[in-house]
């Protein structure tokens, strides 16, 4: 039980972290000069400022205790939004030295459904698995 809770927490802080932070940084840039990968994806760099509001907020949602539901969405929000970053770099050609900007999200999405999955029953809804033959599978 005790190296579950450490995977848990180990793999929540390194998706939370860099999302939560990565969202800060986009919300602060918001009224400067679009940089990086914004020109080349071709998004408004209105968008980033959503995204990066929304991120903050999803990183708070899978670090503090309760709201199982808020959870669910929370996780949901972040593997969407790593694997649409990594799928408009690969469609733009914008894949970084070795691919990186395809790559690294896919880890953290990797690393989004690990931290999903080893979470502690007082953080999920339900159970993941029902019962079948009256034991638990």
């Amino acid at each position: 039980m005790k190296a579950k809770t450490i995977a848990y927490w180990t793999t929540t802080v390194l998706v939370a972290f860099p999302i939560g932070s990565g969202g800060f940084v986009q919300m602060a840039q918001f009224h400067g000069n679009p940089h990086g990968v914004v020109p080349l994806l071709g998004y408004p760099m209105y968008f980033f400022a959503i995204l990066g509001f929304w991120k903050v907020l999803g990183a708070i949602a899978i670090l503090v205790p309760r709201f199982p539901r808020l959870k669910e969405w929370a996780y949901a929000g972040i593997f969407f939004d790593v694997t649409g970053a990594a799928a408009s770099c690969a469609a733009v050609g914008g894949y970084g030295a070795y691919g990186f900007h395809v790559i690294a999200p896919l880890l953290i999405a990797g690393l989004t459904v690990a931290s999903w999955a080893w979470r502690p029953q007082s953080r999920t809804i339900g159970v993941l698995f029902p019962a079948t033959n009256g034991r638990p599978a």
